[in-house]
């Protein structure tokens, strides 16, 4: 086995920058359940052993520290309520409110609700921790409006507003595209030259195709997420693009905008081959993800994962720009093993 001769910030640094790593670089994105069961798998308590003892190159996730009026309990900063749901092997939070799904117009939001502002947090601490962590890639900043949107409305009123109400749309994504924007920001400058990488995303894709338009995604989303990745790019920082499913249709406008990374990589979804993929944007976009979550992880056997992953470094990452991780979070339903063997193999077989 080859000796490891970069930190996981170097290894990243050289795939975003098309450059060759020693060997390919892994992430890591689970439910606390998964998270949790792995440990007690593995019989290690600590984070940093666990990501040691696999061979994990995940990235620092920084923000701002939350210094703004508490909300009420089981609500977030925004009014939108949440609670617990329970499934077989833990729980996961639901919003059941919807602060604005009774108004009809943008002047009964003004006059009834209040948006949070970029003063709400601190940044100052950031610097210090960092500092602890010299070794790791830094993700902060970065935007998912969208998703914030379908929760103050209601996901079927967030849709209908698309069509209905885009006045309505209009008004909320700029004051949440706009926070998004400043939050990010203040973190570039508490950090100068110190972001790696921004996260600005948009679930646009279903199993089969977009659940957008790609006018309506023209017209909603792309003018506020190029403001988004122009800032990033301003500041040094790789833009990372988040859509599940079968986004394909929409992939050369993103490229236009200014994406660079490109998760989760869902191909088992229409259109999302890898192969294709790699043929049509690989010379344009680092790839991220790929171990398919929906089967292979929680249905395969080791040997089913292991030669998944074989397929993804033969495929996605042929001449380089591929980073090894699962497509999203690892669901407690995943076998213990199944999780080994996927950061097992990309150690073994991602060497350049």
């Amino acid at each position: 086995m080859p000796r490891e001769s970069m930190t996981p910030l170097e290894r990243w640094q050289a795939v975003l920058q098309r450059r060759v790593p020693d060997r390919v670089p892994m992430d890591y994105w689970a439910t606390s359940e998964t998270h949790n069961k792995l440990k007690r798998h593995l019989g290690i308590a600590d984070d940093r052993e666990l990501f040691a003892r696999l061979h994990i190159d995940t990235p620092l996730n920084v923000d701002g520290r939350f210094i703004g009026p508490q909300p009420p309990a089981d609500t977030d900063i925004y009014g939108i309520r949440h609670r617990d749901v329970a499934y077989e092997d833990g729980t996961y939070r639901e919003a059941v409110s919807h602060p604005l799904a009774q108004y009809t117009s943008i002047a009964e939001i003004e006059a009834n609700y209040s948006w949070p502002s970029a003063d709400w947090w601190d940044y100052a601490y950031l610097p210090a921790l960092v500092d602890k962590n010299p070794d790791r890639p830094v993700r902060g900043g970065g935007s998912e409006p969208f998703l914030l949107y379908k929760n103050l409305r209601g996901q079927e009123q967030a849709f209908i507003d698309l069509v209905d109400n885009p006045e309505i749309v209009h008004y909320c994504l700029d004051k949440l595209f706009e926070l998004a924007y400043q939050n990010t920001l203040r973190i570039y400058e508490a950090l100068p030259g110190r972001v790696h990488i921004s996260y600005v995303a948009e679930d646009m894709g279903s199993q089969e195709g977009l659940m957008f338009s790609p006018v309506q995604i023209h017209e909603f989303l792309l003018p506020r997420m190029r403001r988004m990745i122009e800032l990033a790019h301003q500041a040094g920082v790789t833009v990372f693009h988040h859509s599940d499913g079968a986004i394909t249709k929409i992939l050369p406008d993103m490229i236009a905008a200014g994406i660079d990374v490109l998760n989760p990589i869902q191909w088992r979804s229409q259109g999302m081959e890898r192969e294709r993929l790699k043929a049509n944007f690989g010379d344009q976009l680092i790839f991220h993800g790929a171990v398919d979550n929906q089967f292979t992880l929680p249905f395969g056997t080791p040997a089913d994962v292991r030669q998944e992953v074989a397929d993804n470094l033969r495929i996605l990452g042929a001449g380089g720009g591929y980073i090894l991780a699962p497509c999203h979070n690892i669901q407690a339903v995943s076998p213990a093993e199944n999780i080994v063997a996927m950061y097992e193999a990309g150690y073994e077989l991602g060497w350049s």
